[in-house]
């Protein structure tokens, strides 16, 4: 008796997309690691870049295009951009920055992990038996994701953009005072 093999793929098996998922996640990974543990700011903002990009692609290798598309231009293309503005006029330091390092590290990285954990928790109790079938059709086109986004998330949209906002206007206020100074000598 012969019998056929199955013809699905399953965990040892995966997909040309789950590789690349795993790989993108990977750099996205390291790339967020490198941002919060380099000492110069301008660099991390700069590996903001790559790690925001890196989900992105996720979400692209998820299907979920208009997602991917607001990610790249709300996140990398604003977010960052206000970032290296805020940077660049309140004359930041460009290289190493002592003041960037409080020496709680240890304290940070247990709360980190202890973040990391608890929300790993929450997302695999919630999601334990739904799984995602990447070979049918879309689950939300454009136009529902659109509706459910400005009829139910309006006002943290908005929120976020006027927090951009005052956080771009506060530093522009934080580069134009003027130094004191120094009196004049009068012979």
């Amino acid at each position: 008796m012969i019998l056929a093999a199955p013809t699905g793929h399953g965990f040892l098996s995966p997909t040309g997309v789950e590789i690349a998922f795993v790989l993108v996640g990977l750099v996205t990974l390291g790339a967020a690691l490198v941002s919060v543990t380099t000492k110069q700011l301008v660099h991390a903002a700069l590996w903001l870049v790559v790690a925001l990009g890196g989900l992105a692609v996720e979400y692209l290798l998820l299907t979920a295009e208009f997602i991917a598309w607001v990610q790249v231009l709300i996140y990398v293309g604003s977010v960052v951009v206000l970032l290296l503005f805020g940077l660049m006029l309140t004359r930041a330091p460009i290289g190493r920055s002592p003041d960037a390092d409080s020496g709680n590290r240890p304290v940070a990285l247990a709360v980190a992990v202890a973040a990391a954990a608890a929300l790993v928790w929450v997302v695999v109790d919630a999601f334990r038996t739904t799984w995602i079938d990447l070979d049918g059709p879309a689950a939300g086109s454009t136009k529902v994701t659109g509706e459910i986004l400005f009829q139910h998330w309006v006002l943290p949209f908005e929120a976020l953009s006027v927090l951009l906002l005052a956080a771009l206007v506060g530093a522009i206020v934080l580069s134009r005072k003027k130094a004191p100074q120094a009196p004049e000598e009068t012979d």
